[in-house]
């Protein structure tokens, strides 16, 4: 196990954050081709959200080196969250706007530039100040789905086969509340497809709860039950922020926000009903400062589970046992500068790509495919308070 233990004095990360600009233009030492022999990769286009800042940055990502080069601003747009199609140039954005406003934008995918074709508004008003915290693309229905914090709300946007979006197919208003001064009201962080797609999952922050909704896996469709959506109840004040489920379909992982704990927990498809098994605080034991769990995925082999703690600004990698699930630590590494609001594995699993919203940089962790470890590469781009990334299909 490989652990960095306690909190990181802020002349200490700053300190690193220097090295690591330094190092930004500087390829990665790795062991490649030679010149003649190397074929010529095209760049990935990664699109980087901003908190509050107005604008979408666009970056270009060597996949053999690991280096980034910025494209720069590539629109002005509120961007609280960012998706791409899993298989069309297309950009997803959600604003922090009053309405949940939702923008598309074509991709190009030789200059990177971003083009707007259209907005869906994800209900009538009351968002501002918080808006919309989460985008995905369910492929099979063709959905994009929305979380909308600011509003309580949980909404499924047909994609057209263009890629633009249609009205809302259906809107669900979560319910409750919690004991911190951030839960006076629901406040949804995601939705997820369940395994054998007949229910969306929602961790809700404000509420104590992971919400369980139906699913209609043709249409997108949501839908609660007759007395009421089904949940799972977290311990009061933690604050669901991400779930994840196991390759498998019979486990998920959840991580809190407000306490900064992992849970394993035991899904029946049949019942739509979530039981703890293991419940693990994922900043260290000496660890005495405000508690933020952000981000959180799973490898696609299912062997190993990586969060990360705004907090302690660390990312925690974890493995996964065979035949149990349960999850013991392999490594906890500074993130490579200060709030790591989320981060994005690479479509390869050999990067991981961190936003560091406070420090306002964009850090790449390698990731050894064999351990699963992450490692610092030193390849970091400065980009206003970025908050999530995006990348586009090629």
């Amino acid at each position: 196990m490989v652990e960095i233990t306690g909190a990181l004095s802020r002349r200490t990360m700053l300190g690193a954050m220097a090295a690591t600009a330094t190092a930004a233009s500087l390829p990665l030492t790795v062991a490649t081709p030679s010149a003649e022999a190397a074929p010529q990769v095209r760049p990935d286009l990664l699109y980087v959200g901003t908190w509050n800042g107005g604008q979408v940055y666009g970056v270009r990502f060597d996949p053999v080196q690991g280096t980034l080069t910025s494209n720069g601003p590539v629109a002005q747009v509120s961007s609280g969250w960012v998706t791409a199609h899993p298989d069309r140039p297309i950009l997803y954005v959600g604003s922090q706007l009053d309405g949940g406003i939702v923008t598309v934008f074509d991709i190009d995918r030789t200059t990177g530039a971003l083009t707007e074709t259209g907005q869906v508004s994800t209900d009538g008003g009351g968002t501002a100040g918080g808006g919309l915290s989460y985008l995905g693309v369910d492929r099979p229905s063709g959905t994009l789905l929305v979380a909308n914090f600011e509003a309580g709300l949980a909404i499924s946007l047909p994609i057209r086969r263009n890629g633009g979006l249609g009205a809302p197919v259906s809107v669900v208003a979560d319910t409750g509340s919690g004991p911190s001064p951030r839960q006076l009201g629901p406040h949804p962080h995601e939705v997820v497809v369940a395994p054998g797609r007949r229910h969306a999952l929602v961790p809700d922050l404000g509420a104590d709860r992971v919400f369980v909704y139906g699913f209609d896996g043709t249409t997108g469709a949501l839908s609660s039950g007759e007395n009421g959506p089904g949940a799972y109840a977290a311990d009061a004040g933690a604050g669901p922020r991400r779930i994840v489920f196991h390759p498998d379909g019979r486990k998920a992982y959840l991580l809190t926000e407000l306490t900064a704990e992992l849970q394993l927990l035991d899904w029946d498809g049949r019942s739509g009903e979530l039981t703890r098994r293991q419940s693990l605080a994922i900043d260290s034991p000496d660890f005495t400062g405000t508690k933020s769990g952000a981000e959180l995925a799973i490898s696609r082999d299912g062997r190993f589970v990586y969060a990360s703690s705004r907090g302690e600004n660390t990312l925690v990698v974890y493995a996964v046992e065979r035949r149990t699930g349960l999850l013991s630590l392999l490594q906890r590494i500074p993130c490579g500068g200060l709030k790591p609001w989320s981060f994005t594995v690479h479509p390869s699993g050999r990067w991981l790509f961190v936003a560091n919203e406070a420090s306002s940089t964009l850090d790449v962790f390698a990731v050894d495919l064999r351990t699963g470890l992450p490692t610092g590469t030193g390849s970091s781009l400065p980009i206003p308070n970025p908050d999530c990334v995006a990348v586009c299909a090629r």
